[in-house]
């Protein structure tokens, strides 16, 4: 987590007191659905109330070498930066409500009109306190973030299972240009651009790695719902982001076995 923590604004410290178990006007929020609600409540949580983080953040400027396949650092480490910034945030509103956990996160960019290079990375989830006995917080002591639908959740939980907290690999990636000579030679060809092949694989793998860093620093036994997503935001067609995020997990008990319900077939005469 980054060192950058910011004092909660106080409009957001009194909406969190309200929603504090034992206020005078204890009510929950929550952007989960009917199902996904109900069945975090069986699966043994009860949600506190929406948690949310952000960040406004100015993208630098990095060029590329035209003819040349290569990462471009400062853009990389702004975007995970950014969005760590406001994942960091929204943990420390979970932890102002005493939670053990936060579900159904969504992790958002949204360029802003002042300025192309100013982006507000969002983080919203609904927070949670565990109504089972167990070690829900992760190993740094901070409430485990999941993005899992809450069906995919209860699922997990059910498996004996638990999550971790929420990890994440950022790579912008320069995709060389072709040479104008090659690409005409290729017009009426079927062939394997290999640069372009090689630039991708060699992206996604930066992203990918770095993702399952962050899994062993919590000391994950693996990863679940991985999305592998190539973003291009506003750098132009051969420069890209590539995203991998997941839910780290680890094992609760030793049986793994979910126990489906029995069919019952109807009497016959």
């Amino acid at each position: 987590m980054p060192d950058e923590l910011v004092q909660i604004p106080d409009d957001a410290m009194r909406r969190l007191n309200e929603m504090k178990p034992g206020s005078a006007t204890s009510m929950f929020t929550s952007d989960l659905t009917v199902n996904e609600f109900l069945l975090v409540r069986e699966a043994g949580f009860k949600p506190l109330g929406l948690v949310l983080g952000s960040s406004v953040y100015h993208v630098g400027i990095q060029l590329g070498r035209w003819g040349k396949n290569m990462e471009l650092d400062t853009l990389s480490q702004a975007m995970y930066h950014a969005r760590e910034l406001a994942m960091t945030r929204m943990e420390q509103e979970a932890n102002a409500l005493g939670a053990d956990g936060i579900v159904g996160v969504r992790l958002d960019i949204e360029f802003k009109e002042f300025g192309a290079d100013i982006a507000e990375f969002i983080a919203v989830g609904t927070a949670v306190k565990a109504e089972i006995e167990g070690t829900w917080r992760n190993n740094k002591q901070m409430p485990f973030t999941s993005d899992l639908s809450g069906q995919d959740f209860w699922t997990l939980i059910q498996a004996g299972y638990a999550p971790l907290g929420m990890v994440m690999g950022s790579c912008v990636y320069h995709i060389a240009h072709q040479r104008g000579f090659t690409a005409m030679s290729n017009l009426s060809r079927n062939v394997e651009i290999t640069q372009y092949t090689e630039a991708l694989y060699d992206a996604r793998e930066l992203a990918m790695s770095r993702m399952q860093a962050e899994a062993e620093e919590l000391h994950a036994e693996g990863i679940v719902g991985v999305q592998l997503l190539s973003l291009p935001h506003k750098w132009g067609g051969h420069t890209t982001e590539f995203f991998a995020i997941g839910t780290a997990v680890k094992p609760i008990r030793e049986n793994h076995i979910i126990t489906k319900p029995q069919t019952v077939l109807p009497l016959t005469d």
